[in-house]
């Protein structure tokens, strides 16, 4: 098996690093802190083709495959969870639109993406329904050549600086199975009767808006329905593989991140006369973090490249996902106390990885979802 990357996607990860060392690290805190959006740090990572990755080069993007995809994400998160985030998830929701969309919505919202002109969102989560996507309740209903919509999403990324979103719908009540009648329908921001509610105090990603959404009798046009009227939560399901190998690299980032930064203070730090590093207890720590890191590193390259080779891999992405997850919490537990008490607080980057890892556990389903996924996909085998 050929474990090397290539001379461009070595490229590419050198690429954005370089921008990651310059634009991304010396205003991670300030836009931690303040828990605002980095609209100038976004409009750079566009021009160098870093937002909308895997939108098709014909409509402005860059056409990266799903494994160039988690080395930019791997790279960029490494440095700043919440900044990263708000760079890769600017085009959530287009996936769908490639797929699925019809030749008019693909020039009409790719684009304009894919050239930091616009943002979008996926709108599925609401206040009563997470794991249980097939308990979702916004309604859409036609009227003449309209949709007309109502009901509330919740935690959607982009929520407040969105352009527009891919809104998962209940389009047909009666549907005889649970997972059927449901519609993706999209919805720009500035309609009437669209409004959103920015959620602050989030423990990590706080560069990156979250918001609820609020349909109040929104109307969009028929036009705006994504692929078949009634099928959309199957639609959903071809997306799974590679958004949850994207969280694993996601993970996998933070955790390189947090092991630099770990190795690095305890070069520096001395205690009794010698650096720490040279203690076996954090040589230990290091070489597990290390350990673990790389085999998070391996599980979700090959996930990665299986998605791009067309292969049904869903316990293979939910491995990918749940693993990565967990060594992104472990690994920035023990960069923490690696740093002691240095670590708890924000001069150091340990802290902000720590509280950024732990949602790579819950977004784009939680561990214990990916274990079920895991268990009925070996039992079923």
């Amino acid at each position: 098996m050929e474990f090397g990357l290539s001379e461009e996607q070595e490229q590419i990860r050198d690429e954005v690093r370089r921008f990651a060392e310059n634009e991304i690290v010396p205003n991670a805190e300030e836009y931690d802190t303040e828990e605002k959006f980095p609209h100038e740090i976004v409009e750079e990572a566009a021009e160098m083709g870093l937002v909308g990755t895997s939108i098709p080069m014909e409509y402005g993007g860059a056409g990266y495959s799903t494994l160039e995809s988690a080395l930019i994400a791997e790279e960029l998160f490494s440095h700043d969870a919440g900044i990263a985030l708000s760079i890769m998830a600017c085009s959530f929701g287009t996936e769908a639109i490639s797929k699925f969309g019809t030749e008019d919505q693909k020039e009409r919202f790719l684009e304009p993406v894919a050239l930091g002109e616009k943002i979008s969102g996926a709108a599925i989560s609401e206040p009563d329904t997470g794991s249980d996507v097939s308990s979702v309740s916004t309604r859409a209903e036609k009227d003449g050549d309209e949709w007309v919509i109502n009901g509330n999403k919740m935690w959607i990324t982009n929520g407040t600086v969105g352009d527009f979103f891919v809104v998962l719908c209940k389009t047909d009540p009666d549907a005889d199975s649970r997972y059927g009648g449901f519609s993706q329908i999209i919805v720009e921001s500035d309609r009437d009767g669209f409004s959103s509610d920015k959620i602050t105090g989030k423990l990590g990603i706080r560069a990156s808006d979250t918001a609820e959404l609020i349909f109040d009798d929104v109307r969009v046009p028929e036009a705006n329905l994504v692929g078949d009227e009634d099928a959309a939560f199957l639609q959903q399901m071809q997306f799974f593989d590679a958004t949850r190998t994207g969280v694993a690299a996601q993970g996998l980032g933070i955790a390189k991140g947090a092991l630099r930064a770990a190795r690095e203070y305890a070069q520096d730090r001395e205690q009794f006369g010698k650096s720490i590093s040279e203690f076996q207890a954090i040589q230990h720590k290091l070489a597990e973090m290390a350990t673990e890191t790389e085999a998070a590193r391996n599980l979700t390259y090959k996930a990665a490249w299986n998605v791009d080779q067309g292969n049904d891999i869903t316990k293979l992405a939910s491995m990918a996902k749940e693993y990565a997850s967990r060594v992104a919490v472990d690994v920035s537990n023990e960069a923490v106390q690696i740093h002691g008490g240095a670590g708890y607080v924000n001069d150091f980057p340990v802290e902000r990885f720590y509280r950024d890892s732990k949602i790579t556990q819950i977004y784009e389903g939680t561990t214990e979802i990916q274990k079920n996924v895991i268990a009925r996909e070996l039992l079923d085998d």
